[in-house]
């Protein structure tokens, strides 16, 4: 039988992935933040390595969580979901879904923008998909530049340069999905001149 413990720090390399990724971070540009070489912090993820207390500390500097959340081990028994919200980037990530990795539902809120705030196109491995739930969102993909209104979804292969934020002064909230599932749905949406 697997000691508590164990099975604890088993999560822990599924979570720094997690949250690497909800950061939009490469493991270089984390070992740069963290001063933890790129291997350790691949062997961290990948389970292979059992992390230290230096390494929690450093890490959930980092992502600006607390040991406890990157340890926390979900009740396997409990079907309801822990949704506490986290903010990144001025976004705030309400969690929909269990974080075991794979697919990952959340509902966004995007802080309202000024016309001159400048969205900055980033690439990733995986794969988007976003229903806007009120307000209206500026999606920037590749060479589109869009906006979608309440009740219409996006969906993208995250390879391709990408950024979304509100489109005006008020906020847009969305239910969005990272993963790499998902099948294809039209974009109806309005191109920004």
């Amino acid at each position: 039988m697997t000691s508590e413990p164990a099975s604890v720090l088993k999560t822990v390399g599924a979570r720094l992935r997690e949250l690497r990724l909800q950061s939009g971070r490469t493991q270089a540009q984390l070992s740069a933040a963290t001063g933890i070489s790129e291997s350790t912090l691949s062997r961290l993820e990948s389970g292979q390595r059992t992390p230290t207390l230096e390494l929690l500390l450093a890490l959930s500097g980092a992502h600006d969580v607390t040991i406890d959340d990157l340890v926390r081990a979900p009740a396997d028994d409990d079907p309801r979901l822990d949704q506490r919200p986290f903010t990144r980037h001025g976004t705030t990530f309400i969690p929909l879904s269990r974080e075991k990795g794979g697919l990952q539902a959340y509902k966004q809120i995007l802080p309202g923008r000024t016309s001159t705030d400048v969205l900055e196109q980033r690439t990733h491995e995986g794969f988007d998909w976003f229903y806007v739930l009120s307000g209206r969102l500026r999606l920037v993909l590749g060479e589109h530049d869009m906006i979608l209104g309440v009740g219409e979804v996006a969906e993208f292969d995250t390879r391709v340069p990408h950024a979304f934020g509100s489109a005006g002064p008020e906020p847009a909230e969305i239910l969005s999905l990272f993963g790499h599932q998902g099948e294809r749905i039209h974009v109806r949406a309005s191109t920004v001149r």
